[in-house]
């Protein structure tokens, strides 16, 4: 009998923000595996940690986290063959992916490979973007407002040409590149309308004016909200 595989996002990093659709399978499935770095424990499993316990396998797929080095291939090659041994086996796996799973996540690329040979579900989870909203207090957009999501390594005159197109804009992956992006958005006089929310969320989580951040402190997991009207709603 074959087993079954879905994707489950599992929010931006609230443990409250959890579907309980996201719940109800991680706590269906017989296999656990979860996106970690090198060393250490796994950010996404965290989230989820309180409701698991030891009668199923984990099964955390150790990548590089720096940006300049992901996704690194053969580290998807290789967990696309393990989870398909539990799959063989008639094992349920859940893949947990911080976020949703659908944007930028981990586990797109985890889908790309299997889909092929296995049928392969997702449940969508509250998204980084929308966490950072509610943070800051500021909606994303309204009426016909066009929102951009733009990664932060986009080059400068990239990321300019996207701005001059949108109303409001989201800049994520920004952690080193912030003081580029910072210059440049000030550049364009869009420093005023411009907030950066650091771990949304979370205990630490912090929204900040983007004259009043000191760049060595921006973490990866940061995003850069802006409005040109400076709210959606004026």
């Amino acid at each position: 009998m074959s087993g079954w595989i879905i994707g489950v996002g599992v929010g931006p990093g609230d443990p409250e923000l959890l579907t309980l659709k996201g719940l109800r399978i991680i706590r269906q499935a017989d296999v656990l595996a979860f996106p970690a770095p090198l060393e250490g424990p796994s950010f996404a499993r965290s989230i989820v940690a309180s409701h698991l316990d030891d009668t199923r396998i984990e099964l955390p797929i150790r990548m590089p986290m720096q940006a300049d080095r992901f996704p690194v291939q053969a580290v998807y090659d290789r967990a696309v063959t393990e989870i398909g041994a539990h799959l063989e086996a008639g094992r349920g796996v859940a893949v947990l992916c911080q976020g949703d799973p659908f944007l930028y996540g981990s586990f797109l690329y985890l889908f790309a490979r299997l889909s092929a040979d296995w049928p392969v579900e997702v449940v969508p989870g509250v998204s980084s973007l929308t966490a950072c909203a509610a943070a800051a207090g500021s909606a994303l957009a309204a009426r016909n407002d066009v929102l951009s999501v733009m990664p932060a390594p986009l080059a400068d005159g990239d990321l300019e040409a996207r701005l001059s197109a949108c109303d409001s804009a989201a800049l994520v992956k920004v952690g080193r590149h912030f003081s580029r992006v910072r210059s440049l958005l000030l550049r364009l006089g869009l420093g005023d309308c411009a907030r950066l929310v650091v771990h949304a969320g979370l205990p630490d989580e912090r929204v900040l004016p983007l004259d009043g951040v000191d760049p060595g402190e921006v973490p990866y997991f940061s995003t850069i909200l802006l409005h040109k009207r400076g709210r959606a709603w004026l």
